[in-house]
C-alpha cells in the first residue's frame, strides 16, 4: 500500500513539472539527491561496519550470551510463552544489544531470526503470536543508549555538536518502551494472554 501511495506521489509531481515546463527542476533534483545519497552512504558506511564488527565480535566472544542471560530473568517476564531454553531469546537479546548502539540495519538480521523462532513455537502459523507482538514493540521502541547512526548523520552534516543528541534520544527511547510494553501488558492481561 505504501508503495502505491509513493508512486502516486512520484507520478503526480512528474506529470505536474511536464505540464508546467519544469521538468529541468526533475533532472536536477534527480542527479543532485543521487550525488547527496552516495556521499551519505560512504560517511556511514564506516560507523556502521564498525559497529556491526563490534556485534559479531561480542557475539563471537560469547558476550552476547552472557547479555542474553543477564536479561534473561526480564525476557521471561515479557515473554512467558517462549521455553526457557529457546534459541529466540538469544536473537531477542542480540537484537536488544544492537538497538541499543543505534545500529538497526544490524538489529535487522538477529530481528529476523527471532522472528523465524518465534513463528516455529507458534500456534496459529497465520496469526502473529503474542510474543511476536512484544518483540516487534521492543524491537520498535527499543531503548537506544547510544544512537551510532544519528551520531553519524550529524558529523556527515557537520554538526556543532553531534553528541548532544544522546540524552534526548535515551529519554525518548526509554519513554516509548515503557508506554508500548505497558499497553502491551494490559492488552494481553485483557485477553488473558499474560501469566
Amino acid at each position: 500500500m505504501v508503495g502505491y501511495i509513493w508512486a502516486f506521489l512520484i507520478g503526480s509531481g512528474i506529470i505536474y513539472s511536464l505540464l508546467s515546463g519544469n521538468i529541468n527542476v526533475i533532472n536536477n533534483s534527480i542527479l543532485t539527491n543521487a550525488n547527496e545519497a552516495l556521499d551519505l552512504i560512504l560517511d556511514l558506511l564506516p560507523v556502521i561496519v564498525l559497529w556491526t564488527g563490534i556485534l559479531k565480535i561480542a557475539e563471537d566472544s560469547g558476550l552476547l550470551n552472557k547479555f542474553a542471560h543477564l536479561l534473561s530473568p526480564i525476557l521471561h517476564k515479557l515473554f512467558p510463552s517462549i521455553p526457557k531454553d529457546n534459541k529466540a531469546l538469544g536473537y531477542i537479546s542480540s537484537n536488544i544489544a544492537a538497538n541499543m548502539l543505534g545500529l538497526g540495519s544490524a538489529a535487522t538480521p538477529a530481528g529476523l531470526k527471532a522472528m523465524n523462532e518465534l513463528q516455529k513455537i507458534n500456534p496459529k502459523k497465520d496469526t502473529a503470536s503474542s510474543s511476536m507482538i512484544t518483540f516487534l514493540i521492543l524491537n520498535t521502541a527499543g531503548v537506544t543508549l547510544i544512537p551510532t547512526t544519528i551520531l553519524a548523520l550529524r558529523v556527515a552534516y557537520n554538526s556543532n555538536s553531534p553528541g548532544e543528541i544522546i540524552l534526548p534520544a535515551i529519554i525518548a527511547t526509554l519513554c516509548s518502551s515503557i508506554a508500548g510494553i505497558t499497553l502491551d501488558y494490559f492488552i494481553r492481561k485483557r485477553n488473558k494472554e499474560w501469566k
